[in-house]
């Protein structure tokens, strides 16, 4: 699997526990079932590693959302930008801008034109003080 369709498979699985709040194994088990979604052990990873960190990833979200509080994101868009930012955070393989590229990019196949915008100016605006704050700790 390409780091896409890993991405693919991890996003869709993420929005479906938005949805059922099902047990992540469950989730894998339905996924399996309709063989409609891949279930390996890196979408795994990603999948468990972006809903055990849910909490703190949307607070991030929460903090760079000007317009809309958590509660007034789509589901689609939540679970896109949890992944990106997990990916940021916690994937050292990983580079941020390849995170935000990837979100959009699920967001240019399952949302709207301004979802996409949402999502990559929420995440950029998250890069670039990253940046700023890494900067400062090497300076």
């Amino acid at each position: 699997m390409t780091r896409h369709e890993i991405r693919d498979s991890a996003f869709k699985l993420v929005f479906e526990q938005l949805l059922r709040d099902d047990d992540v194994q469950e989730l894998y088990d339905i996924a399996e079932e309709i063989d409609e979604i891949t279930v390996n052990d890196e979408v795994k990873k990603l999948v468990e590693g972006t809903l055990a960190h849910a909490e703190e990833l949307d607070g991030i979200i929460s903090g760079y959302s000007k317009s809309r509080s958590i509660a007034r994101i789509s589901k689609l868009n939540l679970a896109i930008l949890r992944i990106a930012l997990y990916e940021s955070i916690y994937d050292d393989n990983t580079p941020m801008n390849a995170a935000i590229s990837e979100a959009v990019k699920l967001a240019m196949t399952y949302t709207y034109q301004e979802d996409a915008s949402f999502i990559n100016g929420l995440l950029g605006a998250y890069s670039r003080d990253t940046a700023k704050k890494e900067d400062k700790e090497n300076a």
